[in-house]
């Protein structure tokens, strides 16, 4: 059991996640996790759901959200924790973050038909959830899932690989905010900004402006990380003084296997969400 441990990046069936709020709380519980953060990509639709979970099955839930930004080319995350998440200015701008991503998929898809494979947007859409429900964000996993049911690929990773990932046939990356203005807009939001996956990213020299600009924590224990790159960016955190988190990324169980991770499969201690809650540390 992982006793007081917190797995602080998951996702749910309100982004690109295969389990709704609710479930993911109840899976958290049976793995032991005393804390979860909800951070679907650029929506908080889960956030409530995941709360009220999260009183019943005796799980901490952070309100949180994976904000979608981009600098020199490269599609750059960054975790907003304790937003509030009922403030208008706040939700307003992550609606215009899905249509970016709603463009981005547009454009993605178009990609796909032109390599001669017979896929739609709405097949993605309808994989994601988004006909019977329009505030769903869709996501590449959810193309990659139709392109499995296709037989186009025999799994996730492999849809990724030839053609969602960044660099692959397919991908595209549309102009995005820039990792700066999304640390800004979480500190306005009353929330905390850690840079989600820097290990992912290629480029420590980004990932080092990234923290001298002001972002407060960094993700050095995630699914894709190895050991040189806890050591690498625990070290950095060190340096700066950050605050150390970790998450799964879990996005859901599939054939293949759980994407990025298994949920419980990354942590931290729960002791880290003092650190991250304004309101506990004191504004």
């Amino acid at each position: 059991m992982a006793m007081n441990r917190a797995d602080l990046h998951i996702h749910t069936t309100a982004s690109d996640g295969l389990h709704a709020p609710a479930d993911i709380v109840r899976m958290a519980k049976e793995a032991g996790l005393a804390a979860i953060a909800v951070t679907d990509h650029d929506t908080m639709a889960g956030t409530e759901e995941a709360v009220e979970a999260g009183r019943r099955f005796g799980v901490e839930v952070v309100p949180g959200v994976e904000i979608s930004t981009s600098a020199e080319g490269i599609d750059v995350h960054v975790l907003a924790y304790y937003p509030d998440w009922r403030d208008d200015e706040w939700l307003s701008r992550l609606a215009g973050l899905r249509v970016t991503r709603a463009d981005r998929n547009a454009r993605m898809i178009a990609k796909l038909r032109g390599l001669g494979i017979p896929i739609t947007l709405e097949e993605v859409e309808r994989k994601a959830g988004k006909l019977d429900d329009p505030e769903k964000t869709v996501g590449r996993p959810h193309m990659a899932e139709v392109l499995v049911d296709k037989g186009i690929v025999g799994s996730v990773r492999e849809a990724f690989d030839r053609y969602l990932a960044a660099g692959a046939a397919a991908y595209v990356n549309p102009p995005r905010i820039h990792p700066f203005e999304a640390v800004d807009w979480i500190r306005e939001a009353g929330g905390t900004s850690v840079l989600a996956h820097p290990g992912l990213y290629g480029n420590d020299a980004l990932v080092e402006e990234i923290v001298k600009y002001g972002v407060r924590g960094i993700e050095v224990f995630h699914s894709d990380h190895g050991e040189d790159e806890e050591n690498r960016y625990a070290a950095l955190a060190e340096r700066y003084g950050l605050i150390v988190t970790g998450g799964s990324d879990f996005h859901g169980e599939r054939e293949s296997g759980a994407f990025h991770g298994p949920i419980g499969g990354r942590t931290v201690d729960a002791a880290v969400l003092r650190k991250l809650n304004p309101a506990a540390r004191g504004g």
